[in-house]
């Protein structure tokens, strides 16, 4: 396979200056102009052997350009600037990547605590039943039933290596399993 005649890359060098200006006259600002002109010319020079000798180079390369433009411009639209991370710091979705293997450890630690602790955290924390609930279920006090969960979710962590409640996730299930709140049941 050949490469492009040096004709055609003499003429791809001589139409920077026409793109950063064509780039410029869209955009108005030099430094994006710049970033621009050569995402085009590498979009170009990737597809150089589609464009046919003979033809009128600089349109092409302009329509490459604009649709670069364009397609910038729409995804500008949807994305948010987030210098700080304060806006995705509020994000509620745990890395999903993660989650498999949480779970899995998760399913592990917990068949090492004593059924009566895995019992309570379960109706307590995965099912979100009140204390109370779980003690009458159980048939003995709120009291023990509020060691046991304490007891299983210490023991959880142990088992886990977790320094507190966030490490394992930020989602309501976790915490209300791991960490101190219980899960909130929508009605």
């Amino acid at each position: 396979m050949t490469g492009p005649s040096s004709r055609l890359r003499d003429e791809l060098t001589r139409s920077i200056p026409n793109l950063r200006a064509f780039a410029m006259s869209l955009c108005g600002n030099a430094t994006r102009a710049d970033d621009l002109a050569q995402e085009t010319l590498v979009k170009a020079w990737d597809k150089l052997a589609l464009f046919e000798e003979g033809t009128n180079l600089k349109a092409w390369l302009f329509t490459i350009l604009r649709n670069v433009f364009y397609s910038e411009q729409r995804k500008r639209k949807r994305e948010v600037e987030d210098a700080d991370g304060s806006l995705s710091a509020n994000l509620a979705v745990h890395p999903e990547q993660l989650g498999h293997m949480d779970v899995s450890d998760f399913l592990i630690a917990l068949q090492q605590l004593p059924s009566a602790q895995r019992e309570a955290l379960i109706l307590v924390g995965a099912e979100g039943l009140s204390y109370e609930e779980v003690a009458e279920i159980s048939g003995c006090a709120v009291g023990t039933i509020k060691s046991r969960v304490n007891r299983a979710r210490r023991r959880l962590s142990e088992i886990l290596g977790l320094d507190n409640a966030n490490d394992f996730g930020p989602d309501h299930l976790s915490q209300a399993v791991v960490g101190d709140g219980q899960v909130v049941r929508s009605k």
